[in-house]
């Protein structure tokens, strides 16, 4: 479909400013690309700090974006995770005003509208002084934000938990609306972590007051959450993915894992991968590899650093460690049958696109309740956690049951598992299809962009 069929060309000139942070510069990117594919009069400035410039700016991209960066005045990425709250507010207090600069400086054409990350706090204001139509996209589960804008239901429901409760993490919530009922545990810690959820709710604020929100989920993946927020938001809201690079999947190049999992049996090796942004302890590391290692399981790991330990830890064992790899051109491969996943939203969306089981093996925020959806909602993973609740590790024969378990093709949860990953593989591919949801969303979007008004 032409978003422009309709109507008379006019030259679109989109900036896109997401927040700085791997799982969200490449859903904004994603997102980007599929923009200007489907409309040949519109182009995007891609903003970007100048260490992210340097990460991902020989990226493969379409003509028509264009990368423009802001100064480094926030903590590099290779340490923001030691102080996240300090990188929050550094984003939140440093970036504006060179993004008021930078939209000095663009004037060939100037810009028809900013997409902005939910997370940059300022980015509405920003829009509104210069008479610019802001789009909000929101990079994790339509589920989990709908439980964030219902923060208050949690508190006066009893279950708004500033420290750790046992006695309180098994009782169901199931009153936050498009939340399957959900166990408390399964929730992340919005109040443990009340500093930096603070922070997380003046961005809700203003996303009230964007033009529109655009989402990385399919609709058919989360349509009680997407429907409520269409009902509740006083805004056009879309969903326009699952917003993953399927786009550029070809033969291409043969890497050497790639040519490693071409010798292997269908459907018999284990990707693991723990995200871009936290780790475990090393202790935990221990014991996850040990796991693996006894478990027998053919294994590609993707290291991101330590990737000579790795190597060694497992010597005589049945696996690859990498320390980076094409994700989804591994999960879409044959011999791929199980990924062990941190539940990341842009993984978990790669995860169940390419119909791959998953080890829910969550560490932080919305990650948590990912976790709790892939096994329980979508019902394509298992969860790996402690048999006992006081043990501070996961031990080493609870990693490689588990492992065993979901690489298991006989058993009848396997094959169950199996075809449900399957049934939800169709669902996201047909969402990208020609007549999909998604492009029907992303067209809509852009016919919308001229027509807005401020």
């Amino acid at each position: 479909m032409d978003p422009t069929e309709s109507h008379p060309l006019r030259f679109r000139h989109v900036v896109a400013m997401p927040w700085p942070g791997r799982g969200h510069i490449n859903p904004m990117m994603n997102l980007c690309k599929r923009l200007v594919l489907r409309d040949p009069n519109l182009t995007v400035t891609f903003v970007v700090t100048e260490e992210w410039l340097g990460l991902i700016g020989s990226d493969p991209k379409p003509d028509r974006i264009h990368f423009a960066t802001l100064p480094n005045l926030i903590p590099s990425e290779l340490v923001r995770a030691n102080d996240f709250i300090g990188f929050v507010n550094a984003v939140h207090a440093t970036l504006e005003d060179p993004l008021e600069q930078l939209l000095d400086r663009l004037d060939s054409p100037p810009p028809t509208a900013i997409i902005a990350d939910t997370y940059v706090l300022w980015a509405v204001r920003v829009g509104e002084r210069r008479n610019i139509p802001v789009a909000s996209l929101w990079t994790m589960s339509a589920t989990i934000l709908s439980l964030f804008l219902h923060s208050d239901l949690l508190i006066s429901h009893g279950h708004a938990l500033f420290q750790p409760s046992e006695s309180k993490e098994e009782e169901i919530v199931d009153y936050i609306p498009g939340l399957p009922p959900t166990k408390l545990r399964d929730l992340p810690p919005l109040f443990k972590d009340y500093q930096v959820f603070k922070k997380c709710e003046l961005c809700f604020d203003e996303l009230r007051r964007a033009k529109c929100l655009l989402f990385t989920t399919a609709y058919d993946l989360e349509p009680a959450a997407i429907d409520f927020l269409t009902a509740k938001l006083d805004i056009p809201v879309y969903a326009t993915g699952p917003l993953i690079p399927f786009e550029k999947l070809s033969e291409g190049s043969q890497p050497d894992y790639i040519r490693w999992l071409d010798e292997q049996p269908e459907c018999s090796v284990l990707y693991v991968s723990q995200g871009s942004f936290l780790s475990v302890s090393e202790a935990q590391m221990d014991e996850i590899v040990a796991g693996v290692k006894e478990s027998g399981v053919r294994f590609l790991w993707v290291a991101r650093g330590g990737e000579s330990t790795l190597n060694k830890a497992f010597e005589g064992s049945s696996g690859v460690v990498v320390s980076w790899c094409d994700q989804l051109r591994v999960l879409r491969h044959v011999a791929v049958g199980g990924f062990w996943s941190h539940c990341g939203f842009n993984s978990t969306l790669e995860g169940m696109y390419s119909g791959v089981p998953m080890l829910a093996f969550p560490l932080f925020w919305d990650q948590i309740l990912n976790g709790k959806m892939i096994v329980e909602d979508w019902r394509v993973g298992i969860r790996i956690e402690r048999r006992k609740k006081a043990e501070v590790l996961i031990g080493r024969d609870e990693v490689e049951e588990v492992v065993k378990r979901l690489m298991d093709r006989e058993s009848e949860d396997g094959k169950e598992m199996r075809r449900r990953a399957c049934d939800l593989s169709e669902i996201c591919r047909g969402a990208v299809e020609e007549v999909g949801s998604s492009n029907a969303n992303i067209d809509h979007f852009i016919r919308d962009i001229k027509q807005i008004k401020i």
